[in-house]
């Protein structure tokens, strides 16, 4: 078949988003397999603040955000990679397909030892379902804020998030992603206050 003849049909957005709760409820039920608690035994919460030992356990908490700011560049990122030939709601669909991998992977024994000695996350021992499936719709919610908002006006929000949470707990998406990957001495003093 030649190529001019090779159209990729657009999705809409209603349909990704679709596509999207279909992808959400698959890594629910891997997880779930994976033995992962559906949710916390502890009295159910939609959000956990700062401080609480809850982390991970409830809908969102305070890394919710960092899971928001995954959409956001996974927005930028999948737009710079296709060049515009794939529709925002097929990307969307991409992005949760993503984001579902990043939540199975994230409480897998690897993962969770990871944290647990290279981070300031020493007593995480993975999220329970419901809080993965927080994550993942934070995800989405952060893509379509990209989508929606101008550059500037998401690349603001982006910043501010990051100082914020940074602020506020002493970690954010960027310490996070460096200590899982090539974890530092001086950030982890600088996270526990040393």
């Amino acid at each position: 078949m030649p190529r001019s003849d090779f159209t990729i049909p657009r999705l809409s957005l209603p349909k990704a988003l679709l596509i999207s709760l279909g992808i959400v409820l698959v890594a629910a039920l891997v997880l779930y397999a994976m033995g992962r608690a559906p949710v916390c035994p502890c009295p159910f919460k939609l959000w956990v603040g700062r401080g609480q030992p809850e982390q991970s356990q409830h809908f969102l908490d305070w890394y919710s955000y960092t899971h928001v700011l995954h959409g956001v560049v996974f927005y930028f990122l999948l737009t710079v990679i296709l060049r515009g030939r794939l529709s925002v709601a097929a990307r969307l669909v991409i992005a949760t397909l993503i984001e579902g991998g990043w939540e199975i992977f994230e409480n897998t024994p690897f993962i969770i030892n990871r944290y647990r000695t290279t981070t300031i996350s020493h007593d995480y021992y993975g999220d329970t379902i419901v809080n993965s499936v927080g994550d993942i719709l934070s995800m989405i919610v952060g893509f379509l804020i990209a989508a929606r908002l101008p550059v500037w006006v998401t690349i603001f929000l982006f910043i501010a998030s990051e100082v914020l949470l940074f602020l506020l707990l002493r970690d954010n998406l960027l310490l996070n992603v460096i200590m899982l990957i090539y974890p530092m001495e001086w950030i982890r003093q600088l996270q526990t206050g040393g």
